[in-house]
């Protein structure tokens, strides 16, 4: 079988322009601040603060009118005015320490929960559902340093990934469908 050496070039530049794109399109790490868009609430204190007390305050933050403040749980709830539609009950995942937190490649995680110096200050709740990879949070808020934090997940929902896996589906079978052309394969 011979293979045509500018064939071989073109499809090298067809797949690095390819990949560029593609790189274009991925998520950039994203910093999350206090009362930015993608704030679902606060909760005041939050304490106690264990995983089943964490996985109630946002289930109870979701159930709120936007813009609105509520008394439950022995807290303060503030519902923010950001408007995510309809959004599913927090199912707990796991905890953990620092500003940085990975979501993965999206679709994994829907909320983080922030808790800032235990009764100083109170926890901060993120809708993070359309958010993929490493993110950043706040090291203090009020003045108060981040004492951890907990991701949940989408409660209900089946498939994870919100389709990155049929991306790469087709622009593999794509690449390869070229690459059959170009090679005379």
């Amino acid at each position: 079988m011979k293979i045509n050496r500018s064939s071989t070039t073109k499809l090298a530049l067809l797949c690095t322009a390819l990949f560029g794109a593609l790189l274009a399109f991925s998520s950039n790490a994203k910093a999350l601040t206090i009362g930015d868009a993608h704030e679902l609430g606060f909760v005041n204190f939050g304490i106690p603060s264990g995983d089943q007390d964490r996985t109630d305050y946002v289930n109870h933050l979701i159930g709120m009118a936007l813009g609105t403040t509520d008394q439950a749980l022995g807290q303060t709830f503030t519902r923010s005015n950001n408007d995510f539609g309809p959004v599913p009950t927090a199912v707990f995942s796991h905890n953990g320490t620092g500003t940085s937190v990975d979501l993965g490649g999206g679709g994994l995680y829907t909320y983080l929960f922030a808790k800032y110096d235990g009764p100083n200050y109170g926890s901060e709740v993120w809708y993070v559902g359309d958010l993929s990879g490493i993110i950043t949070i706040p090291a203090t808020a009020g003045g108060y340093g981040l004492s951890g934090w907990t991701l949940f997940g989408p409660g209900g929902q089946g498939v994870p990934d919100g389709g990155t896996t049929a991306m790469l589906l087709g622009t593999a079978l794509g690449a390869l469908g070229m690459a059959r052309r170009f090679l005379k394969i």
